[in-house]
């Protein structure tokens, strides 16, 4: 049987594994399905439909399977999936998905998300994450596996982050972040991530062959201020400066880059993830080109403000 405090509330339509603990002042809602092993310390809110894994952890304060922040959400009967292994710190909360947005939010396996982080809807989250204190993630954000973001860093929807990059404390992360590098707090490509490499067990000639690509994509010569080096890769200055500066710099740089015939794996992932999101997306983040509510109507909070009769409500006038 689950280990059910005795100030704590769970709905008899719950599903709990026999060996869940529930601790003190939580609250499990109807719909809501915890696998064994997993750990909630106390007042730990999960509702909606919330499916989570196998031996995670939520400290105190953690909200799981809240309706989305999202003006477009319906209240339709959209999900919450979380993997195993995962620890959840004080404050952490993840939203359900949006029926427009694919209505799944879905974090992975072996993820820590530090105090006072947030997942937003329709985040696809992968394993071996870390996210640090107060990191902000907006919705429709992609992050793949074994991807570091500091603390106070903020992700704009629909942007993706690369697999084994690491965001700098502070970051404003605007366009979508190549793997394997450094994102510095001022936007600029800093680097390959060498030491995060050396942990997963890169090897040093595939490390090499990395940092041999990024002085092609990213130099730091004759680049401008360091804040404007990834706005000038992802073409994000003024349209008079784009062609000039941006799109035009860096099919330069990519067909140096095939020139050179950067033969391994990862280099080639790195290649194909840039030009994705040079190609086929928006402002530099491939999923915006994928979003589903560009033709949308506005929702009803915005409607109801047209014609405003001056009564202070907000409700539309009579025709």
């Amino acid at each position: 049987m689950p280990q059910i405090a005795p100030t704590a509330t769970v709905d008899p339509k719950a599903t709990l594994a026999d060996d869940v603990q529930i601790g003190p002042g939580c609250y499990i809602g109807p719909d809501v399905t915890i696998g064994p092993g997993t750990r909630l310390i106390a007042n730990v809110t999960i509702i909606g439909k919330t499916r989570i894994g196998e031996h995670n952890v939520c400290y105190p304060s953690v909200v799981l399977g809240a309706a989305p922040q999202d003006l477009k959400y319906k209240g339709g009967n959209t999900e919450l999936l979380i993997g195993d292994h995962n620890i959840f710190r004080e404050n952490v909360t993840a939203h359900l998905g949006t029926e427009i947005g694919g209505g799944v939010t879905e974090i992975g396996n072996h993820n820590q998300f530090q105090v006072g982080a947030h997942i937003a809807h329709d985040v696809k989250l992968g394993h071996h994450c870390i996210l640090s204190n107060s990191v902000q993630i907006a919705g429709h954000v992609n992050i793949e596996d074994h991807v570091i973001i500091s603390g106070l860093a903020g992700v704009q929807q629909f942007v993706t982050l690369g697999s084994y990059c690491f965001l700098a404390g502070a970051a404003r992360c605007t366009a979508d972040t190549p793997p394997y590098v450094i994102f510095g707090h001022d936007g600029s490509i800093a680097g390959v991530n060498v030491k995060g490499l050396a942990r997963w067990g890169f090897s040093d000639v595939t490390v090499q062959q990395l940092r041999e690509l990024c002085r092609v994509l990213f130099p730091k010569r004759n680049a401008g201020p360091p804040q404007h080096r990834i706005r000038n890769l992802y073409g994000l200055l003024p349209t008079r400066h784009k062609e000039q500066v941006g799109v035009a710099t860096l099919a330069k740089r990519l067909r140096e880059a095939d020139s050179r015939a950067f033969t391994d794996e990862h280099c080639q992932y790195l290649l194909a993830f840039v030009k994705r999101s040079i190609q086929s997306g928006v402002h530099g983040r491939y999923l915006e080109s994928r979003r589903r509510d560009s033709g949308s109507p506005p929702p009803d909070f915005y409607r109801k403000g047209l014609g405003n009769s001056g009564d202070g409500n907000g409700e539309t006038s009579p025709a």
